[in-house]
């Protein structure tokens, strides 16, 4: 009979381990218990508590978290279970797993200091610990409309989710966005022992890759070997660790073009455990590895504004999206059910895209579906400039036929966006279009990198 591995059987004496002690198990066969996994995890250590989650049939659900009494011990599971072949050509899959205690907060004021959201946030909810928040990348004295929240535990901060639930309170009379922030990327000590890259944030948008390096190389000369800059924050490479060590020490809360700046040691892409955000704020892997699943890799604004790695998916500063579809990824374990669906079934709220609201709103009126014809053109400077022109071949007399915005775009995907935004705000009745003209604000304020042209 499957026996339980908890607390009050493993020896352990105290108060229960930090967090970074527990590991994710994935892709366990579904008749497999506790009876053979504990002997396994024990090879690395001493397993504080190991919980299978099970289905109301008395199988697995192919998961489990084990927790060890050190993080070196849940490090030393990772390193030597991971594609562990736990029966003949079944291997599973283990990474690190924490409860996450931090709360994105959207849509607040951007003239309210810390101060102000802290003491706001402790009125309403309990076990706050800190507050996050970022100035605004061109109004240093505003933050970005959001903020982290964090507090003493993972139950700590899902009660104050529940209480925070949109609707139900208002601070300074806004409606806010909550949601569970995605957590900071867990990177190895030995790994981070080699970095020799720093992570620089909160600088003006105005200040150049070679400010920040003659910046960088005051402290010792020719010690930068590049800087590359995004948006206003930046990775400053050195040739030595020591060196940027030392000047991370020197750098951090200096200023650079009247901005004080944050530096910190960059964190290098971990591929063997890549992070994901589960339904209820448990932190589980999202590897194809573990779960046999493809991974959508979510350029999340709900991170903290350091960026999860050195790759180009390095949007995590910018603001939250628009919050008329909520925009989240969630596990697909092994047993759920999975049943055919129209998106026409659906309702508008499911869509975050104008594509999208266009093609349902053509389908509602029983009209064709839209038809996009792509045109470009060369703008002083040499770029290529594109704009799409939408066709509804079944529409009414009463209404044009062809819709073309009179702006320009230098990406196929921004292109299409603007096209059938500029469609649905000719089409769309009184209702859709405000709706349409908010997501449309929201949609240019994502697009850093997007600059409309005029036709």
């Amino acid at each position: 009979m499957p026996w339980p591995r908890l607390p009050e059987d493993s020896g352990w004496e105290g108060p229960p381990p930090p967090r970074g002690c527990e590991v994710f198990v994935g892709k366990i066969p579904r008749d497999m218990y506790e009876d053979e996994l504990v002997p396994v995890f024990g090879r690395a250590g001493k397993i504080y508590e190991l919980r299978l989650m099970m289905e109301f049939s008395g199988e697995n659900r192919g998961y489990a978290f084990v927790m060890y009494t050190t993080k070196e011990e849940a490090q030393l599971a990772i390193k030597i279970l991971n594609n562990y072949e736990i029966r003949p050509g079944k291997f599973i899959g283990v990474c690190v797993s924490l409860d996450n205690c931090r709360l994105f907060i959207g849509a607040i004021p951007k003239d309210k200091k810390k101060e102000e959201i802290l003491n706001e946030m402790k009125k309403v909810t309990e076990g706050v610990v800190d507050v996050i928040v970022y100035p605004n990348a061109t109004d240093k004295t505003k933050n970005r409309g959001f903020a982290f929240v964090e507090y003493e535990s993972h139950r700590a901060a899902a009660m104050a989710r529940r209480r925070l639930i949109p609707g139900t309170f208002q601070p300074w009379g806004h409606t806010i966005q909550v949601d569970w922030a995605d957590p900071e990327k867990i990177v190895d000590e030995e790994t981070m022992q080699r970095v020799k890259v720093l992570y620089v944030r909160n600088l003006m948008i105005s200040t150049t890759e070679d400010k920040i390096k003659a910046e960088f190389n005051k402290f010792k000369p020719g010690v930068v070997e590049r800087v590359k800059k995004l948006r206003d924050y930046a990775f400053v490479h050195f040739f030595h660790r020591e060196d940027a060590v030392a000047a991370m020490s020197v750098m951090n809360g200096k200023c650079i073009d009247g901005a004080s700046i944050e530096v910190t040691l960059a964190k290098p892409v971990n591929k063997e455990s890549s992070w994901k955000q589960h339904f209820n704020g448990q932190i589980s892997p999202s590897s194809e590895n573990l779960l046999g699943f493809p991974n959508k890799e979510d350029a999340t604004q709900k991170s903290l504004g350091k960026p999860a790695s050195l790759s180009v998916h390095l949007n995590g500063q910018q603001s939250p999206g628009p919050p008329e579809a909520e925009s989240s990824t969630y596990h697909i374990f092994p047993g759920i059910k999975l049943t055919p669906i129209s998106m026409y079934s659906l309702k508008l709220s499911h869509f975050s895209s104008a594509v999208m609201h266009l093609d349902y709103f053509c389908h509602k009126n029983s009209w064709a579906p839209p038809e996009y014809c792509l045109y470009s053109t060369t703008s002083q400077d040499g770029k290529i400039l594109l704009v799409y022109k939408v066709l509804i071949s079944s529409i009414t007399d009463d209404f044009r036929s062809y819709f073309m915005p009179e702006k320009l775009c230098t990406t196929v995907e921004d292109a299409k966006e603007l096209a059938a935004q500029f469609t649905l705000l000719h089409l769309a009745p009184e209702q859709a279009y405000i709706t349409l003209l908010s997501l449309n604000a929201a949609w240019w304020d994502s697009k850093a990198n997007c600059t409309p042209y005029l036709v």
